[in-house]
């Protein structure tokens, strides 16, 4: 059950702005939870291509909706993970393929709503750090804090590809940039809880900031030590 009277830190934008690095960092320090609701929507989708849904089909989409428990939780790397019943989701969910999958179904109505409410179920005391493309604009509309990150698309491509590099998945640079753009213009022009600043958010532009400069600006707008 989510508490209304918990307050909520958002952080929206693109991917590779440093979102769900900022959100872990300021979760953990704040001692706050934590919702990654990319995260959430990657689990659907690596769920969904599992049990052989297709993106089309409404009635499927809203049962496996209906039936997924999905929680999510600060994993031991300071990275989000989701749980799915005693099924830990980490890495698994994190590659360019789940991704792209992921971002066709954010586009599905009956997705969205189907995890809405899971998303909001979060919200607990002490507070929640919710980091996507819609919690100030549509998830948490009330929240005490709105942020928006972004960067250059060439900055968060090159980010991307050294984090796969780490990983040692091989990627093309070109190709990553290529999808992220094209992710953008679909995230940006869904019908349905677009990807944009909310009026009230701060923008920060974290191209050239390091992560904890970015983390010491959202940790002074929230007034956690």
């Amino acid at each position: 059950m989510s508490d209304l009277s918990a307050p909520v830190l958002t952080l929206d934008g693109p991917s590779a702005t440093g979102k769900g690095t900022v959100a872990a960092e300021v979760a953990r320090d704040c001692g706050w939870g934590l919702l990654d609701s990319g995260a959430l929507y990657r689990a659907f989708a690596y769920i969904a291509d599992r049990k052989g849904v297709v993106v089309q089909d409404d009635v499927a989409i809203r049962r496996l909706g209906n039936e997924l428990d999905l929680k999510c939780s600060l994993g031991p790397g300071g990275t989000a993970v989701i749980l799915w019943g005693d099924v830990t989701l980490a890495d698994e969910i994190r590659t360019e393929s789940v991704a792209e999958r992921a971002s066709y179904y954010a586009e599905r109505p009956c997705v969205r709503e189907a995890l809405l409410q899971q998303q909001r179920s979060n919200r607990r005391l002490p507070g929640l750090v919710a980091d996507g493309r819609d919690m100030g604009t549509r998830v948490f509309p009330d929240a005490k804090v709105k942020i928006f990150l972004t960067a250059a698309p060439e900055v968060r491509a090159r980010r991307r590809y050294n984090q796969l590099n780490e990983k040692g998945i091989n990627a093309s640079l070109a190709a990553i940039e290529e999808a992220m753009r094209a992710r953008d213009q679909r995230d940006e022009q869904r019908e349905i809880a677009p990807m944009k600043a909310a009026a009230d958010a701060v923008v920060i532009d974290t191209t050239q900031l390091e992560i904890l400069e970015v983390v010491t600006k959202v940790k002074a707008l929230l007034l956690c030590p």
